[in-house]
């Protein structure tokens, strides 16, 4: 399962230049607090994070069963129960925090090795060949049956979960980043750079990748989301890490026990938590990216 990239974060940003960062930050601040589902969008992503932070204190760790199987919500059961009769609110709650931990972890290993491949690439012209045809096949592979397959192989854990989903999605940051970066290279000021030091590595940190942190920005929430589906997705399908709860352990479990029919509280709730977070980071990477553009920060 991946989540879609949206348009709007692949429409050319204006050229970059290589001073008045700051400035342009609070433009773009100014114009996002103007946006009233990018705000939303936002405080969810917090409470989400939050949640997660605070699960000890929220809800104890689920049990390994309870004497109330299926007990609808109401009474001292927020959420309901499974057919274990365990509290649906305590898995929500510590299936929270696994899920944000693999949205992290995932999309930072993705974030980073994509965009210093997309970086790299711009910037050695020989070596962006190479790239450009690696990811164009990769892109091309069937992800999710891989996914299965990586998964089935290593055997399942979190950490499993974390490299294979950030191993299937660095392509697209490469995709997205060295688009923007391919035009940053031709600006005069990396010329002028270029005749000042012959330090490469000075260069591509002091000016190439600050000038294509927006479009890194947009990539960080749009992996993160992907991560979360990719994840719950290989839980739903049993390859997740049955130590740990998440929300595709959830579903799986109650698709496993037979319940997913007659206990509607078992579907509704994991749904709902995992489409509130990759909706609300789809229109927060919507809104930022129209908060950047220039034209809109005089609105």
């Amino acid at each position: 399962m991946t989540a879609p990239i949206p348009e709007a974060a692949l429409e050319p940003i204006p050229e970059p230049i290589a001073t008045g960062g700051s400035r342009a930050s609070r433009a773009t601040w100014r114009a996002f607090r103007k946006q009233p589902l990018g705000l939303l969008s936002l405080a969810i992503l917090g409470i989400l994070i939050l949640i997660s932070i605070a699960a000890p204190l929220l809800a104890p760790y689920p049990a390994s069963y309870g004497t109330d199987v299926l007990k609808p919500p109401g009474g001292g059961y927020p959420l309901g129960t499974d057919a274990l009769g365990r509290d649906l609110w305590g898995e929500i709650v510590w299936g929270t925090q696994q899920s944000v931990l693999v949205a992290v972890a995932a999309s930072a290993i993705a974030i980073a090795f994509g965009t210093l491949v997309a970086v790299l690439g711009a910037y050695i012209p020989k070596l962006d060949a190479v790239i450009g045809v690696v990811v164009d096949l990769t892109l091309s592979l069937p992800v999710l049956p891989l996914m299965i397959l990586v998964a089935a192989l290593v055997g399942p854990s979190t950490s499993t979960i974390i490299l294979v989903v950030a191993a299937f999605s660095w392509p697209e940051v490469t995709r997205i980043v060295r688009s923007q970066a391919l035009a940053v290279v031709k600006l005069p000021y990396i010329d002028a750079a270029r005749l000042m030091t012959r330090n490469h590595l000075w260069i591509i940190g002091r000016h190439v990748v600050p000038a294509v942190a927006p479009v890194i920005v947009v990539s960080v929430v749009v992996t993160a989301s992907r991560a979360v589906l990719s994840a719950a997705g290989l839980a739903f399908l049993g390859l997740g890490d049955p130590t740990t709860w998440s929300w595709g352990r959830i579903l799986y479990e109650a698709q496993a026990s037979g319940a997913m029919v007659s206990a509607w509280w078992l579907t509704l709730f994991p749904s709902l938590a995992i489409l509130a977070l990759v909706l609300s980071a789809t229109l927060l990477s919507i809104a930022y990216n129209d908060a950047r553009n220039p034209r809109n920060h005089d609105r």
